[in-house]
């Protein structure tokens, strides 16, 4: 390959992106780089300004400005950081996450149109040709945090959710199938019917291969979210995987005008049990039950909105 090779692609590739954005309708009225930003807030809701500067390489000043300028439009909220009072935590505003939404909702239709004329057998062939670039360009360092994408699942998805947890909890906890069936059923549920605007699922994506995922559905109590299925794969643990996802439920269910998030765990899954604390969330009851083969104490855990928000 020979650098000619290379701006050949990038000129062939932009050509095409440029057809995508045609009359910049993707990010109207924002630029790219505010779009950006707005992408970073919406998969990231614990953001503080010195990260976002890292992630998008952004001169501190233009960053400054766009805050102001999503601040002023009441798409964004700045307080001081919870761990450091030097920092600026910037969240997105009920307002900020629609918009976000939107502009995601446009990227996806026009990916998607361009692959409506792309056959079965070659998506699978561009999908491994993509991951390829990515993997020899990297020139072998490790993953990242930003290289984790949170995106909503797409068709075998949800299978993958069931599959998962089965062998994960097999492998690390000795769940029997038990595990599995329960798992199968739950995944089962919202395939088959759920509300897109209160119930919602979330798959990280390392790769172009899925690391993670959770789910936000309603509870029998009226006004309550319940967190299910939380899982993040070993190779992409250390990543703050888990920590994106549990705040990608808890901003949603606070947009979504729900009155609290509650879940239930079992007191050996350590990691998960920390990221809740994280989050503010509390144990509001535990007891010991015989499950999925084994002796365990299971827990209930509560994160109240509103008093959250203050």
């Amino acid at each position: 390959m020979t650098v000619q090779d290379v701006r050949a692609f990038n000129r062939f590739y932009t050509n095409v992106i440029g057809a995508l954005d045609y009359s910049r309708h993707l990010y109207a009225p924002f630029t790219l780089t505010e779009s950006r930003v707005l992408y970073e807030l919406a998969h990231a809701p614990r953001t503080d300004a010195a990260d976002l500067r890292a992630q998008l390489s952004l001169d501190a000043g233009y960053l400054s400005r766009i805050l102001n300028k999503f601040e002023e439009d009441g798409l964004v909220e700045r307080s001081p950081s919870e761990t450091d009072p030097r920092r600026r935590r910037v969240t997105l505003t009920g307002r900020g996450r629609e918009t976000a939404a939107l502009l995601a909702e446009r990227a996806d239709r026009s990916v998607g149109a361009l692959l409506g004329g792309v056959g079965a057998a070659d998506r699978t062939r561009l999908a491994e040709a993509l991951r390829t670039v990515r993997e020899i360009l990297s020139d072998g360092r490790p993953p990242r945090p930003e290289d984790v994408v949170l995106r909503e699942p797409r068709p075998g998805d949800l299978g993958w959710i069931v599959q998962r947890n089965a062998a994960l909890y097999a492998a690390e906890y000795g769940f029997n199938a038990d595990y599995e069936g329960l798992v199968a059923r739950i995944v089962a549920d919202f395939g088959e019917d759920h509300d897109p605007h209160l119930e919602r699922v979330w798959i990280a994506e390392l790769d172009g291969r899925p690391v993670g995922c959770v789910m936000c559905v309603r509870d029998e109590a009226p006004g309550s979210a319940r967190l299910r299925l939380l899982l993040v794969e070993p190779e992409a643990r250390g990543l703050g995987v888990g920590d994106r996802l549990v705040g990608a439920v808890v901003g949603f269910a606070r947009g979504a005008g729900y009155r609290d998030v509650v879940l239930w765990t079992n007191d050996i899954l350590t990691a998960a049990r920390r990221l809740y604390l994280r989050h503010g969330f509390a144990l509001a009851a535990e007891k010991p039950h015989r499950s999925f083969g084994k002796d365990l104490n299971g827990q209930d855990w509560r994160l109240d909105l509103h008093r959250a928000r203050e």
